[in-house]
């Protein structure tokens, strides 16, 4: 694992764009930071522009680095979840603007995932994370089932757990301004 850590974040420091697994499902992931390498994503899998991505962050402070209200409430649903789960924030700061929806909000998973978890630290900061799939098309359980244009679009194939079905899509929940709850996808 570790040599395809280190491949996945050199490449990623210069601008690239990987094809991994996460914790739930394949992804494509680029530097949350890297303007270039967000616009590599969404012309890759022809994302329409108002659509906003996710990132993946390994802790409650990176998260709170790009939230300034954090509300606490946050944690009690971390703790609670029974499966991944990415929580929409309000008033996101410090990322670019073509990470965020039209309304300053981003979605943030806090990964369990130790694969991922290890990227991201030497990343020392979030990355994008994204279904691996033409927009409107489902993504492959297995990096075999990957259509071959995803796959060619890339500049690193973070070969790790090649066999496994990735198909859980995690819970969804969206925090409102005034710390309100909405749950958009169980």
């Amino acid at each position: 694992m570790k040599e395809i850590v280190e491949k996945s974040v050199e490449i990623m420091k210069d601008g690239g764009t990987i094809l991994y697994p996460t914790d739930t499902i394949w992804g494509l992931g680029c530097d949350a930071k890297n303007e270039a390498a967000i616009e590599k994503i969404k012309d890759l899998k022809n994302r329409p522009d108002n659509k906003s991505f996710n990132l993946l962050a390994d802790s409650f402070r990176m998260i709170e680095h790009y939230i300034p209200d954090f509300p606490p409430v946050v944690y009690d649903i971390v703790d609670l979840a029974t499966r991944p789960v990415t929580i929409i924030y309000p008033n996101a700061e410090r990322l670019p603007k073509s990470i965020l929806a039209e309304d300053g909000s981003v979605g943030i998973r806090l990964t369990q995932d130790p694969f991922c978890q290890r990227i991201i630290q030497k990343m020392r900061g979030p990355i994008l994370s994204t279904s691996a799939n033409l927009s409107g098309e489902p993504t492959g359980a297995t990096l075999a089932d990957i259509s071959m244009e995803i796959k060619s679009g890339v500049d690193f194939i973070a070969e790790w757990r090649v066999n496994e079905k990735l198909t859980k899509a995690s819970q969804i929940i969206k925090i409102g301004v005034d710390s309100s709850i909405q749950v958009i996808r169980k």
